[in-house]
């Protein structure tokens, strides 16, 4: 998600409260993502696939996965901070843009959501 970054600098403080999910190919991990549930609501964060395995449907196998798993833990909400350009992978997924856009770490994010 970040290779040119120190791994400390996708850490959050929240980090031991979520979920954290990851799609082995043999021992190589190629796609993770964590999941924050509170009540109701449930956010996906920190999704990557390692970028010589992006577009061969790993992310999707494992985004699949984790908005069953959501649902199944009785998530009626789920968003992501999408950045801007991955927006038409998440539309395939049911989520929508909402109007809350940022910046960060020179990317443009736009928060995306989806009720189940």
């Amino acid at each position: 998600m970040w290779p040119e970054e120190e791994f400390d600098y996708i850490k959050l403080p929240d980090d031991d409260e979520g979920i954290h999910y990851g799609l082995f190919e043999g021992r190589e991990l190629v796609s993770a993502v964590s999941l924050f549930i509170q009540g109701k609501d449930a956010q996906f964060r920190k999704f990557a696939t390692l970028s010589e395995r992006q577009n061969q449907g790993y992310g999707s196998r494992l985004l699949n996965a984790v908005l069953g798993e959501a649902k199944r833990k009785g998530a009626k909400h789920i968003c992501c901070n999408a950045r801007t350009n991955k927006i038409p992978f998440y539309e395939k997924f049911g989520l929508v843009r909402t109007n809350v856009v940022y910046r960060k770490g020179g990317q443009e994010y736009v928060v995306m959501e989806r009720f189940c």
